[in-house]
């Protein structure tokens, strides 16, 4: 199973977009599992239901951090890690159309509310909405970057 396909499967499972991206990268973050989830999960829902950056690509950006951002509190370290992300963000928003939960939603004809209690997870709820291939593709692109990194012979 690659990584994307488990970012679908925990999707599934419940978990918010943003916790299902990182999860399926935890092994690699070095972050305890029950960690990465409470820290992921106000990202769901493009922020906590605001619908604003949509919550698989915060989980992208979370792990590309944990990954490939140096420890030290420095310019080079924010430019290198800023980079990266928005390498990662383009990909995703050539291949989405956005970035914005909201917009992404309504791409998939489904009306993006803000705040309130999420709806139950049904087999009705996840044939509607777009969630577990956007999912799918946020945990896809970051796969393809690593690996890419891996075959250039770059580790961090």
């Amino acid at each position: 199973m690659t990584r994307a396909e488990k970012a679908r499967e925990l999707f599934k499972e419940g978990y918010a977009c943003s916790q299902a991206v990182a999860l399926a990268f935890a092994d690699l973050t070095g972050v305890d599992e029950a960690a990465l989830c409470k820290i992921m999960l106000p990202f769901g829902g493009g922020l906590g239901r605001l619908r604003l950056t949509c919550g698989a690509v915060s989980g992208m950006a979370a792990v590309a951090g944990l990954l490939f951002a140096g420890a030290e509190n420095s310019h080079e370290n924010k430019l290198k890690t800023y980079e990266i992300v928005r390498e990662l963000c383009a990909r995703f928003e050539e291949e989405n159309g956005s970035l914005i939960c909201a917009e992404l939603l309504a791409g998939g004809n489904v009306k993006a509310t803000v705040g309130g209690e999420a709806e139950k997870r049904t087999p009705e709820y996840y044939k509607k909405r777009p969630c577990g291939e956007i999912v799918f593709c946020a945990a896809q692109i970051l796969e393809e970057y690593i690996k890419a990194r891996e075959t250039q012979g770059i580790n961090a």
